[in-house]
Parts: C-alpha cells; structure tokens; sequence
C-alpha cells in the first residue's frame, strides 16, 4: 500500500472518529447524580405550597440539577413569571434576577435520551430555549395535559398535592403575549425545600 492510500485511510479514520464524538454527549466523569425518587416543596408567598416527587431514575442530570439549585437557595425569591392558563406555569430566574451560571442536557427523546414521564397534568419539567442543551434553572408546572411535550423537553417528576395552587395561579394572574407576566403579578417563590 503506498503512502498515499496510507495517508487518505488515516485521514478518514480520524473523519469518522470526529463524526462519532460530536454525536457523543459528553457528562463529567467525576458527577455524582442524585437517583431514585426524591421530593421536594415549592413555597409560594401568598399561596401555599406545592409538593413534588422527583424522578432521579428517568432524569438524573436534571433532577440533580434541580435539588443542587434549590438547596444553595437559588429559587428563593425567584418568581413564576410566564403563565399560560389551560397549559403551564414557568418559574426560575425569568427576566429579573440572574440566570444560572451553568446549563444542562436535556434528557428527552429527541435529545437521545429515553424519558417516559409524559407531560400530563401537574408534570414538572424543564424549560429551554431552541437549543436542546439550554436548560439551566426554569422549569414548568403542567396545568393541563401537553402530551406534544414529551419528546422535547424533560419531565422530571410531578405534583403530589397542591394542584389547587396550580388552578389558582394559572386561572386569575394576568398574562400577555406568551404567557408574559408583569412583574407585580408575578407569584413569588419564596423558597423550594429539599425533603429527600
């Protein structure tokens, strides 16, 4: 075999292994994620509190990610500041505070990842932009089912009591275009309390 022919089957080689890696996702390898049901409050100034079981099985990098920001104290003060009534309520840093420093993968179909929590009434999962690596702190609270959901954003557990919170906040706050929320009608998320 001359140099040449050497030359061009090394060259592919190494082509493919860069297709291949750039389809790879990479995790730390040092991360420790936090797996198995953990549950979680959402304390809501002039509400009440909202309670969660969270799924560290199905999405352990967001569920992680989720308990991390909420034991540091992140959350508190944040507000739900998009609302859309018959469809969701999203909290997080929103426009007015600080968005996190960091951003995760998301764990959902289209993404790669198998995700089997469906997007049905008092689901919680992660918001994002268009790119499907963007999540970092806002999440949603399914109001009504959003089955269309499922594939492209990742769920991550569910409400196991104070949906009536939900109907609240979601049937009486104001919204314009988008679900925007002014943000002297914004719900206040006054701390979310990791329970285990």
């Amino acid at each position: 075999m001359s140099y040449k022919k050497i030359l061009v089957s090394i060259t592919s080689i190494i082509m493919l292994l860069t297709i291949i890696a750039g389809c790879v996702k990479y995790e730390s390898p040092n991360a420790v994620y936090r797996t198995g049901i953990h549950h979680a409050e959402i304390v809501i100034k002039d509400y009440g509190t909202i309670s969660l079981e969270l799924d560290g099985d199905t999405a352990p990098i967001t569920v992680t990610n989720f308990l991390n920001l909420a034991e540091s104290g992140y959350y508190d003060g944040t507000t739900f500041h998009r609302i859309i009534n018959e469809f969701m309520m999203q909290g997080g840093s929103g426009s007015t505070v600080g968005k996190s420093t960091h951003t995760i993968v998301g764990e959902f179909s289209q993404n790669g990842y198998k995700n089997n929590i469906s997007h049905l009434r008092g689901t919680i999962s992660m918001a994002r932009s268009s790119d499907m690596n963007s999540a970092s702190d806002q999440f949603f609270i399914v109001h009504s089912d959003a089955k269309y959901c499922d594939t492209a954003y990742a769920a991550f557990g569910h409400v196991t009591s104070g949906m009536e919170i939900v109907d609240e906040i979601c049937q009486n706050t104001p919204s314009g275009e988008n679900g925007a929320v002014e943000p002297a009608d914004q719900p206040v998320i006054e701390t979310i309390r990791v329970i285990d």
